[in-house]
């Protein structure tokens, strides 16, 4: 049943995968069943708390009606790094399986373990490994594009992905194809490409 519910997190890391953010995908699941799934969204909303385990949360609170997610586990691609597991032992989820670990910034067991190490109102329980070499793989296929483009000219483009990307809080889209890299703005109703 785990790797059923981490290929669930996998499709979701696949979904930010493609919108070129760093794949990492989550599902909480209570009663056996998903009742949220995220990933993340930073670059697309320019917000630095927009990891997959906030956006699964915030989800699975609304679905419930509560912030106390009591009884539920959740499932997420990467080791948590602090605010991610700071919310999920104020949220009061039961348990988490991890797919791999972060050794950069993950603290469940990387840099420190913030679900064992320390005294809190609510423990929470972890198991690590679950599809790691999968959950692996997407992040080094990730990087390992991010390094090729930016060696190519120091921006994504169609050698290492082929993409489109909307950001409308900025109202810059940017357009990858097969050769080509253009990026467009619109300032009032005139457009300019770079």
């Amino acid at each position: 049943m785990k790797e059923i519910f981490m290929k669930e997190a996998l499709k979701e890391a696949q979904k930010a995968y493609d919108k070129l953010e760093i794949p990492v995908g989550a599902v909480i699941v209570k009663d056996g069943k998903i009742i949220a799934r995220a990933h993340n969204q930073k670059e697309i909303k320019l917000d630095t708390t927009k990891h997959a385990e906030i956006l699964a949360i915030q989800k699975a609170s609304k679905k419930l009606k509560s912030w106390r997610l009591l009884d539920c586990e959740m499932y997420v691609t990467l080791e948590p790094c602090s605010m991610c597991a700071g919310a999920i032992i104020n949220s009061r989820i039961k348990k988490v399986y991890i797919g791999t670990m972060d050794e950069k910034t993950g603290v469940v067991g990387s840099i420190f373990n913030l679900f064992k190490d320390y005294k809190f109102n609510h423990n929470v329980e972890f198991e690590t490994g679950i599809l790691k070499e999968e959950c692996e793989d997407i992040l080094k296929r990730f990087f390992k594009e991010l390094r090729k483009a930016k060696k190519v000219g120091g921006k994504w483009n169609a050698k290492s992905f082929t993409h489109i990307n909307y950001s409308f809080n900025n109202c810059c889209y940017r357009f990858y194809s097969s050769n080509v890299n253009i990026k467009i703005w619109w300032k009032g109703w005139r457009k300019y490409a770079f």
